[in-house]
């Protein structure tokens, strides 16, 4: 990526400039990122600890955990350390490669929400056919795919950004650098970039939903010849987890820059970069019996390993 701008770095607005907030935001923040990084991590953890969570629906949680870990980390450490620093610029190139890492891991999160899907389907729909069709090459294969799409989606998006020239104002009205906010602060044509940012992200979603809303068509069509609500159970938390996650993303980038209020997008940014990540470990944990019987297990064994050291 060539830098041919003038701008050798930007200005990050932050949350708050209200001095009496720096701290307080500190905290909670610091409170949040450490829940989600010890919850995503714990759930790989746990996964990898317990041989009965060695299938596919559990192989395909534990790196969307993972991925959940990696886009927040691309953002809350920055927003952090933003309440204790008064310079809140950061470079040219960490702030393309925040944009490109944060990108790539929502882009990965979108993909494995779609295979988690797919696996529910052939589970509840083709039950007598799930072992063969899931395998564990397919499930890896599938797996190495998302993070394939992700990277290369996040590689189209971060150079059709920073391939724009940007000689006016440095100050990005965000607390990161998302797209919509660096884009806005170019002094290029931007129709032709806004284009390829819709085109672009409307088809990763639109497909992934397709997905989604097809699986779970079908789901809904074998319950309800079943005559019975059990076969929900399993895809009950993963529901809850797709609804939040889209809500934000479709509320966020699907509408025209000129529609867009920053202090809005701060807002629902917060939810998304950092709530979601957070609650999605409690999400599939509070409502999952095999999670929970595991986590009971390891715990026990923990404990009682203390004890005997002692």
């Amino acid at each position: 990526m060539l830098n041919s701008t003038e701008v050798k770095d930007f200005i990050l607005e932050g949350l708050t400039d209200a001095p009496e907030l720096q701290i307080p935001f500190f905290i909670l923040f610091s409170l949040i990122y450490l829940i989600t990084v010890w919850g995503n991590l714990g759930m790989v953890l746990l996964i990898l600890l317990d041989t009965r969570l060695h299938t596919p629906m559990y192989f395909f949680l534990s790196n969307f955990s993972l991925v959940d870990f990696g886009y927040s980390s691309s953002v809350t450490p920055k927003v952090m350390a933003g309440f204790l620093e008064k310079d809140k610029a950061i470079s040219y190139n960490a702030c393309a490669a925040q944009m490109f890492f944060f990108t790539a891991f929502a882009s990965m999160e979108n993909i494995i929400l779609a295979l988690m899907a797919y696996d529910r389907y052939v589970a509840v729909c083709r039950p007598l056919h799930y072992t063969t069709v899931m395998t564990k090459s397919v499930c890896v294969r599938l797996v190495l795919g998302a993070y394939v799409c992700g990277f290369l989606n996040a590689s189209i998006h971060t150079t059709n950004t920073f391939g724009l020239s940007f000689c006016e104002s440095n100050v990005v009205h965000h607390f990161f650098c998302d797209l919509p906010a660096v884009m806005v602060l170019s002094c290029s044509d931007k129709h032709v970039s806004e284009l390829v940012l819709i085109v672009a992200s409307g088809f990763n979603v639109i497909c992934a939903l397709l997905v989604i809303l097809i699986s779970y068509l079908f789901i809904f069509i074998t319950i309800s010849k079943m005559h019975s609500a059990k076969g929900l159970s399993t895809c009950a938390s993963h529901l809850t987890a797709l609804s939040i996650f889209y809500g934000t993303v479709i509320f966020m980038y699907f509408q025209p820059s000129s529609s867009h209020s920053m202090d809005t997008d701060k807002m629902a940014s917060v939810f998304y970069v950092m709530i979601i990540p957070m609650l999605n470990p409690m999400i599939y944990s509070l409502r999952n019996r095999e999670v929970k019987s595991a986590f009971q297990k390891v715990f026990k064994k923990a404990t009682s390993s203390l004890r005997m050291g002692f």
